[in-house]
């Protein structure tokens, strides 16, 4: 009898373990963070998005020559390392093509609608080929080879950063848990002139390609070349400056939409800040 209790208790165990194991590996599978917080542990969670502007003092160490953060994501999709996604939900993935589209500067205005496409305007006349045949196959190849004008990793200095600020009750402390990474067009450089977005990563993703190529994806110590960091530690330990753009709402408008631009949108982004920090600081008020 005893050993029947025995072999009911060791089988209730592991179909315990079983099921925890299984719901960690969803949770795993589903949440694009390094290192996900089960739900059950959060007492508190704001979403948060930031802007990373690379050209500044503080990030150039993600910004570093031939090392450029951006370079290192825009050759990992390319060659196929790295998953791009449509937006910063990272749940549509978009083709190679459509990364490398995304990276080319859209013109602002002219070329032929698709009206006027479809009318035959765009095609190439019997009498212009003629040409290219007096001057030879080679001529033609030459003439007919595309010119990429993709946007320089350098030019693109905009990374816009999600994450879910959260408080977990079994640790007791607050969590900047990292989502997503997007990589932008900045409004300046864009000719249809707003800021555009070129892809998004999970973050997940992004360390284990930090992870794999630790010679080129790093965080540059200026002070001391024995120092520098994995680009993944960089974002753990937070070595980078930032700005608050926005944070979860109702109505999904961010601080400049709410408050406006300019000086006001700035003091808005510090207002933002000091209030999350402030929040956790209440936790601990009795």
């Amino acid at each position: 009898m005893k050993l029947v209790k025995a072999i009911g208790v060791a089988a209730g165990l592991m179909f315990s373990v079983g099921a925890m194991a299984q719901q960690v590996s969803n949770t795993t599978a589903s949440n694009p963070s390094a290192r996900p917080i089960p739900e059950s542990d959060i007492l508190f969670k704001k979403t948060v998005w930031r802007k990373i502007d690379l050209r500044e003092k503080q990030n150039k160490p993600l910004f570093s020559e031939n090392r450029e953060i951006t370079k290192i994501i825009i050759e990992a999709v390319k060659s196929g390392e790295l998953t791009a996604y449509r937006s910063d939900s990272v749940s549509t993935p978009i083709t190679r093509e459509e990364f490398i589209e995304n990276m080319t500067p859209k013109e602002s205005g002219g070329g032929l609608s698709e009206e006027e496409l479809a009318a035959g305007f765009g095609e190439v006349e019997e009498e212009d080929d003629a040409w290219g045949e007096a001057l030879g196959d080679e001529a033609v190849a030459t003439e007919a080879a595309p010119v990429s004008n993709e946007y320089f990793p350098k030019q693109l200095y905009l990374l816009e950063l999600k994450e879910n600020v959260v408080f977990d009750k079994k640790r007791s402390r607050m969590y900047h848990d990292i989502q997503s990474i997007s990589i932008k067009v900045p409004a300046t450089l864009n000719p249809l002139g707003f800021e555009q977005n070129v892809a998004s990563f999970k973050m997940s993703d992004l360390v284990t390609l930090f992870r794999n190529n630790p010679e080129t994806a790093i965080w540059y110590n200026a002070q001391n070349d024995a120092q520098h960091k994995n680009l993944a530690d960089a974002f753990d330990l937070w070595l980078f400056s930032s700005y608050i753009t926005k944070i979860s709402n109702p109505g999904d408008q961010s601080l400049a939409s709410i408050y406006g631009g300019g000086k006001k949108g700035l003091l808005a982004a510090q207002d933002a800040l000091e209030a999350l920090i402030e929040y956790e600081y209440s936790l601990w008020s009795y």
